[in-house]
C-alpha cells in the first residue's frame, strides 16, 4: 500500500482520518493543504510526514518558478510546513534537507524531495528486514526459530511511511517468513490509530491479530501472551530516550517487569543527536475534543477539559534495542 505519491505538480495521500471504512486519496497543491493534512493527521507517522513536508517544499519551488519569484522566497512557507507538528523530528529534518538545495535552484529542490520519497521505501525494506532478524535473535537465543507473537502500539505500517512500515513492517517480514503467530495491537486512544489503521493493514495482509484496549496492554504482557513489544518512534534523543505515541511507556514498564524485549524500529532520520535526553523533547498537546468527543459526539460533561499528550517518552534503560536501516543499537550495552 502506497501512502504518498507525487504526480509532478501535486502530492497524493491516503486520507487516514477516514479509514478503515473509506479509502480516499487527497490531492494537495498548496502550503495550506499540506499543513492542514499534517496537523489533522490525514497523513501521519514520522517518516510519512517527513516525506510529505519535503514534497510540500517541492510544491513551493514549482509555484515560485511559475510566478517568476526568487527561489529564496519559499523560506517562510517552508518554515510553516516544518512547524506543522513539533514532536516528530523527521518533519523538520526533511524540510531542512530539501531547503539545502535552494542555492542549486528550483529543480534541485524538486529532485531532492522526490528522491526522498523513493529513498523511504528502500530504507524501510532494509530496516524491517533487520528488525525481523533482531526480534528472532532476541526471542530465540538458542538459534532454534519459532513463530512469535508481537505486541505493538499505534500504527507503524505502510500508512506511517511511503511504503513498507517501521515496527509493523517487522511483523510483515516475519509473516512472509512464516514466523509470526499473531499481532496484538493496542487500540491507541484517543484517535484509535491501532484499531482503525493497524488492524486495517493486518487484515489486508491476512495476518492474525487481536485489538487490545490501551489499559489492557500491560496485562497482556504480564500474562505471557506476547514474546516481544515492538514500537516505532517520532524522535530518539542522543541517549536513546524515545518519544512515541502516548501509551508506549506503560508497555515498556510491563515488558521490563516481565523480562521480555522492548524494541524500537525507526529510521536513522529519527535519531536526533541535538536533543540530549527525553526531557528535552517537546511533547505535543492536542485538542481537548479528541478526548471528550467521539465521532463528533460529546462523551464527557459539557465544559470538560482533557490532558491530551500526543506522545510519551520511554527512557533508554527500558529499551532493549533500537533498530534502524543501518544498525542495531543496544542502549544499555
Amino acid at each position: 500500500m502506497r501512502t504518498i505519491d507525487w504526480t509532478g505538480d501535486a502530492i497524493v495521500i491516503i486520507d487516514q482520518t477516514l479509514l478503515p471504512h473509506t479509502l480516499v486519496h487527497n490531492t494537495l497543491r498548496t502550503t495550506d493543504e499540506v499543513v492542514d493534512a499534517i496537523f489533522r493527521l490525514c497523513v501521519r507517522g514520522a517518516p510519512a510526514i517527513g516525506v510529505t513536508g519535503a514534497l510540500g517544499v517541492a510544491l513551493l519551488a514549482l509555484d515560485a518558478q511559475a510566478a517568476g519569484r526568487a527561489v529564496e522566497s519559499i523560506a517562510n512557507d517552508a518554515e510553516r510546513i516544518a512547524n506543522a507538528r513539533p514532536t516528530a523530528v523527521n518533519l523538520r529534518w526533511a524540510v531542512d534537507r530539501v531547503m539545502r538545495q535552494v542555492p542549486n535552484g528550483y529543480q534541485a529542490i524538486i529532485d531532492e524531495a522526490v528522491a526522498m520519497m523513493h529513498e523511504d521505501v528502500a530504507v524501510n525494506e532494509a530496516m524491517t528486514s533487520r528488525a525481523a532478524d533482531t526480534l528472532l535473535e532476541l526471542c530465540c537465543p538458542t538459534g532454534e526459530l519459532r513463530a512469535l507473537t508481537l505486541h505493538t502500539h499505534c500504527n507503524t505500517g505502510d500508512l506511517a511511511t511511503v511504503e513498507g512500515g517501521t515496527a509493523l513492517g517487522a511483523a510483515f517480514q516475519l509473516h512472509k517468513r512464516g514466523l509470526l503467530t499473531e499481532v496484538i495491537a493496542d487500540e491507541t486512544r484517543p484517535l484509535l490509530q491501532g484499531s482503525r489503521l493497524t488492524a486495517f493493514e493486518l487484515a489486508e495482509r491476512g495476518i492474525p491479530y487481536r485489538i487490545s484496549a490501551d489499559g489492557a496492554g500491560p496485562t497482556c504482557i504480564a500474562r505471557g501472551m506476547v514474546d516481544v513489544v515492538v514500537i516505532g518512534a517520532d524522535r530518539i534523543a542522543a541517549n536513546g530516550d524515545t518519544a512515541n505515541k502516548i501509551g508506549s511507556y506503560p508497555l515498556a514498564l510491563a515488558a521490563k517487569r516481565k523480562g521480555i524485549p522492548f524494541v524500537v524500529v525507526a529510521p536513522e532520520s529519527t535519531l536526533d543527536v541535538a536533543t540530549l535526553t527525553g526531557d528535552d523533547i517537546h511533547i505535543e498537546l492536542r485538542a481537548h475534543s479528541e478526548v471528550t468527543d467521539l465521532a463528533g459526539i460529546s462523551i464527557a460533561p459539557i465544559g470538560a477539559t482533557a490532558v491530551n499528550f500526543a506522545f510519551d517518552v520511554t527512557p533508554h534503560d527500558l529499551i532493549t534495542a533500537i533498530v534502524t536501516e543501518l544498525r542495531v543499537i543496544y542502549p544499555n550495552a
